[in-house]
């Protein structure tokens, strides 16, 4: 018994995260759909903006992206998670 609850932890861990990461990736699409730029684009734009630098805060991508591309608040901080998951700040 304590294997298959073991088992059905580990099943439910793995569903979440597919599900998390399905809900991010549609969260890039729409933003791709919205203002025509891949993730890829927005690196080059936050760079450009001297952005991608160790220290910059959420708030500040957020801002850029609310008023630049017109990103609301969930939108903008997964763009901001793509930078900090890429190590660019």
């Amino acid at each position: 018994m304590e294997y298959v609850h073991n088992f059905s932890i580990f099943t439910r861990s793995i569903v979440l995260q597919l599900v998390a990461s399905m809900s991010f990736q549609a969260y890039l699409d729409n933003i791709e759909k919205k203002t025509g730029k891949k993730p890829e684009d927005f690196k080059q734009l936050a760079s450009q903006k001297g952005l991608l630098k160790p220290g910059t805060k959420a708030g500040e991508i957020v801002a850029w992206l609310k008023e630049d591309f017109d990103l609301g608040h969930g939108h903008a901080m997964s763009i901001y998670k793509l930078f900090k998951d890429d190590g660019l700040i």
